[in-house]
């Protein structure tokens, strides 16, 4: 099992989250447990390969 900071906040009345790594990549749902399993979705699709056009956050060290 893979561990990834999220963040999620609620906006017009609905939930929205994202990974931290991956702030571009927003998910949406009408309730906190509907995000986190939209997140999980999300992390399963990222994690299986390159997509085009997904921005990661990165550490470089210089």
């Amino acid at each position: 099992m893979t561990n990834l900071r999220s963040i999620h906040w609620r906006d017009f009345g609905m939930w929205l989250g994202c990974f931290e790594e991956y702030p571009g990549c927003l998910t949406h749902g009408e309730s906190l447990e509907e995000i986190e399993e939209r997140l999980r979705r999300l992390y399963r699709g990222l994690a299986s390969g390159p997509i085009a056009g997904v921005r990661k956050v990165a550490e470089l060290s210089v």
